[in-house]
């Protein structure tokens, strides 16, 4: 349920009515906009089936919510989620945000270079993967905390904020003395415990859709990381399973809509992952922006055809530099920046 107040009311009537709230045991959240301020009310409803908010000072109306998640429900929150870093890169706002890197971190060398090349092109954020969750046990599974520092001399020497994978407890606190995000891959959308995990931080959170998750349970699981305090939390679209074999996955883009339309939380759109093939990653990485996206996140190495994670979807260098110049072009467009 969310409370409405009137234009301009009184902060004391809002102080009243979550004070009152508070009283009866509910929990709220203040979303304050330029004229009016929204108060969501968590807990049960229908133990204020009694009371007549209506009739409260400064009280415009009431709304009731239906869907289960609460925090990350645009109702709840009408205005924008804008994240901020403390060197003023945002995301959320009118700048489209682009985070590129390797799959995975293989020694200093790579990822330096990758690293200045990528934000000499614009990407704001290297991405890279220390801890690496992958479908065999044989495969390549990451230089654990090496792969961390060698990641974190990276983005220091190019001057760039770092996007990396947590999986368990050990491997979160190790990132936190590194990462300024925290990425939770598709594997553990519904790691409810690594959730809350990451919802007690203070870091920004990625959150991936599931391989075969609906928006709802999407929703939900950034619920879970909303609900333990942590309110800097993204949505990220990296293909769902579906039956076709061309693509790697299907890449959801109407996804991004139906988000703008449900919740406040900004929206980043992996095509690497969304598609497998290096061939279709500019294409879709385009109309992901045409479609309202405010970030993309993809896999850049400096020579795909060596890498040891995901080279069939990686972009070279020049790939990835060509590209940012197309998606300036499309974003000036739809009137956003890149």
């Amino acid at each position: 349920m969310i409370i409405v107040m009137k234009p301009h009311a009184a902060k004391e009537s809002v102080n009243n009515i979550c004070s009152f709230l508070k009283g009866r045991g509910f929990d709220t959240h203040l979303s304050t906009g330029e004229e009016r301020t929204i108060i969501g009310v968590i807990g049960d409803k229908s133990k204020l089936a009694d009371v007549g908010f209506e009739q409260m000072e400064g009280v415009d109306k009431i709304t009731h919510i239906t869907e289960s998640y609460k925090l990350v429900n645009k109702a709840f929150h009408p205005e924008p989620t804008i994240i901020k870093f403390d060197n003023g890169v945002e995301i959320g706002g009118n700048k489209i945000v682009v985070m590129a890197g390797p799959c995975a971190v293989e020694n200093q060398e790579m990822i330096t270079k990758a690293a200045k090349s990528v934000h000499e092109a614009g990407a704001e954020f290297l991405r890279g993967g220390a801890y690496k969750p992958r479908t065999s046990p044989y495969s390549f599974q990451g230089l654990e905390e090496d792969g961390l520092k060698l990641m974190y001399n990276a983005k220091k020497e190019a001057g760039m904020l770092m996007v990396t994978e947590v999986i368990d407890k050990e491997s979160l606190e190790a990132a936190l003395n590194y990462t300024d995000i925290l990425q939770i891959g598709a594997r553990n959308m519904q790691n409810f415990k690594l959730l809350r995990a990451v919802g007690k931080t203070n870091k920004p959170v990625l959150l991936k859709r599931g391989l075969s998750a609906t928006i709802d349970e999407w929703l939900n699981a950034a619920e879970y990381i909303m609900a333990e305090g942590n309110e800097n939390v993204m949505l990220c679209e990296r293909g769902i399973r579906t039956y076709e074999t061309t693509t790697r996955n299907t890449l959801d883009l109407s996804a991004i809509p139906v988000l703008k339309n449900r919740t406040h939380l900004p929206v980043i759109v992996d095509p690497s992952h969304g598609t497998g093939k290096n061939i279709y990653v500019p294409s879709m990485a385009k109309a992901a922006v045409a479609a309202g996206a405010d970030g993309l996140i993809i896999e850049v190495h400096p020579t795909p055809e060596k890498a040891m994670s995901d080279g069939d979807q990686s972009l070279n260098l020049n790939e990835f530099s060509d590209l940012m110049v197309q998606l300036k072009g499309i974003a000036q467009i739809i009137g956003r920046s890149l």
